[in-house]
């Protein structure tokens, strides 16, 4: 983006062959609009499916000339609707509310898995009695007489009663550890269930949070979150499938003007269909095309009509009364015909002031005279896609930015990194890393001196419409990183509304400090990382923590 970047993620559906960057200064609210998007997209493939299922089934009989008339008589209204939705872009967003509700983009689902079920412990049998028959001693009336006899029988019926009991014994004790390694599986597994469920909870909780801190920074006029909010408002708009759908958005709360830039669909993606008709001697359909005429007609007008829809959804949804004006720059990228290469063009511009623009009956308007009336410019006919002069761009001037100079060059193989001084050190990370983009046409700025925190540098991706912003912070430490650093770069990331960070330090990172980055659009580069892109570049250098270390001591004790 031109100016401020957003954090982004890639969505993409290969059934319908659909790609789209979702962008925003904040994770949360683009991992959302993500999800959104591929939900839509999975939703579209399922009626997609659905109807071609139904398609083939009617197909399939090919002698049955009701069925193939009824496919012409569908496709034929498939091909009416889309020409009567570009017809009605405009008028397809009149009368609605487009003020983002807050609430409904927070997280409020329960943690999906059910909680583990406690196992049965096994029971032991009942204890052998010595009352059990079994165990009593069956006397004849000679065993009564004879006492040997007696006493030996009674002997046997108790060694029975022994012999049992010891083997009952023996079957409890085994039963009691089974019973007790199955619960400590058991309190193992749920411990560990009520782990997950608990970093569900803290990040669905940290997410809801973070929409609640969105909405109070919107409301408290905070720059950023404001050109969010702005994003959401067009990001909730609906538009056939075969628009684009990016813009970059930059606010100025000096004069309360919002300066939007948005990517517009090229004439490739209007509807050409007119109608399909069944021949029935043939056994085969015929399809009859919009005039080049009436789709250049088609085109300009939908055009027009995005432009005054996007500049009546943003001020409609202006709750807080923040935006007192809109630059509209409508952005189209094409093949060039002359030389086959890829051009991304602005259109038309043009600028409303909120009260003037609300004013307008837009259900009666004329698009393109409406559009002249706020004294647009656009060339007379859109679809040649002659680009003009856009009122008002975006502005990637940051008063951070200070002058930078060249470091690399001095190095050799004495230089010790994590002796440099500080600021050398910054600079000399921001000229590696110009180095490293700058074949792409990028560009890395250093900002003020922060030291312990902020951003060192910011790189950028110069695409007017698809720019990214990455932050870099140096850390020129002795000792380990700890996960403090990374936690401050996250939320750097977070706030400059840039979609990556790098952090480079001449020591290494604690296992915390990598845990936390899992996941996260964060890069950790330790001193050997540091090293090999210094070789990569043509320079040679050393880091010697210990040497450091001491020569910090000497200058303390100076």
């Amino acid at each position: 983006m031109a100016g401020r970047a957003y954090y982004y993620i890639d969505v993409q559906h290969d059934g319908l062959q659909k790609y789209r960057r979702i962008k925003g200064t904040d994770k949360y609210v683009v991992e959302q609009l993500a999800a959104k998007q591929a939900a839509q997209w999975e939703d579209q493939w399922a009626k997609k499916i659905a109807v071609e299922e139904r398609r083939n089934e009617r197909e399939a009989a090919a002698f049955q000339r009701e069925a193939q008339k009824e496919t012409a008589s569908e496709r034929t209204a498939e091909a009416e609707n889309a020409i009567q939705t570009i017809e009605g872009l405009l008028k397809h967003a009149l009368g609605k509310d487009h003020a983002i509700a807050w609430d409904s983009l927070k997280k409020k689902g329960n943690f999906p898995e059910y909680q583990p079920a406690k196992p049965q412990g096994k029971s032991s049998p009942a204890k052998p009695s010595p009352n059990e028959p079994l165990f009593i001693p069956k006397l004849s009336l000679l065993d009564r007489f004879i006492k040997s006899r007696r006493l030996r029988k009674e002997a046997e019926a108790q060694q029975r009663y022994e012999v049992a009991s010891s083997g009952w014994n023996d079957l409890a004790n085994i039963l009691a550890r089974e019973n007790a390694a199955a619960d400590s599986a058991y309190q193992a597994v749920l411990q560990e269930w009520e782990r997950r469920r608990q970093v569900f909870l803290t990040e669905q909780d940290a997410y809801n949070q973070c929409i609640d801190a969105q909405k109070t920074a919107y409301e408290e006029r905070d720059r950023s979150a404001i050109e969010t909010y702005c994003h959401l408002v067009l990001s909730a708009s609906e538009y056939p499938d075969s628009f684009p759908s990016e813009y970059d958005i930059e606010y100025n709360p000096q004069n309360e003007a919002l300066v939007v830039e948005y990517s517009l669909p090229s004439p490739d993606a209007m509807p050409r269909i007119k109608e399909v008709r069944y021949i029935q001697n043939r056994d085969d359909f015929r399809e009859s095309f919009i005039p080049d005429s009436k789709l250049y007609k088609l085109y300009d007008n939908a055009i027009y009509q995005i432009a005054l829809r996007s500049l009546y959804e943003l001020f409609q949804a202006d709750q807080a009364n923040i935006i007192a004006s809109i630059v509209f720059n409508g952005w189209v990228r094409s093949n060039d015909k002359a030389t086959g290469n890829e051009t991304n063009g602005c259109i038309l511009s043009v600028q409303a002031t909120k009260k003037e623009f609300l004013a307008i009956n837009l259900a009666l308007v004329e698009p393109k005279a409406c559009f002249k009336s706020l004294k647009g410019i656009s060339s007379s006919k859109l679809h040649s896609l002659t680009p003009v002069a856009p009122i008002l761009q975006l502005n990637r001037e940051d008063p951070r930015f200070i002058n930078s100079y060249v470091v690399a060059g001095g190095l050799d193989s004495s230089t010790n990194l994590a002796a440099m001084d500080w600021t050398d050190f910054e600079h000399l990370i921001r000229e590696l890393f110009e180095k490293e983009f700058s074949g792409q046409g990028g560009e890395v700025k250093v900002t003020q001196a922060s030291r312990d925190g902020g951003v060192d540098a910011v790189a950028f991706d110069p695409d007017p419409v698809r720019g990214g912003k990455i932050v870099i912070q140096a850390k020129r430490y002795t000792n380990t990183v700890g996960v403090a650093a990374v936690r401050d770069l996250y939320g750097t990331v977070v706030n400059e509304g840039a979609n990556k960070g790098i952090l480079v330090t001449t020591s290494d990172y604690g296992p915390d400090a990598y845990e936390f980055a899992k996941g996260k659009p964060l890069t950790l580069l330790n001193g050997a990382n540091l090293l090999h892109l210094l070789a990569k570049h043509g320079h040679r250098a050393k880091i010697d923590l210990k040497e450091a270390k001491l020569l910090a001591a000497e200058k303390e004790g100076v």
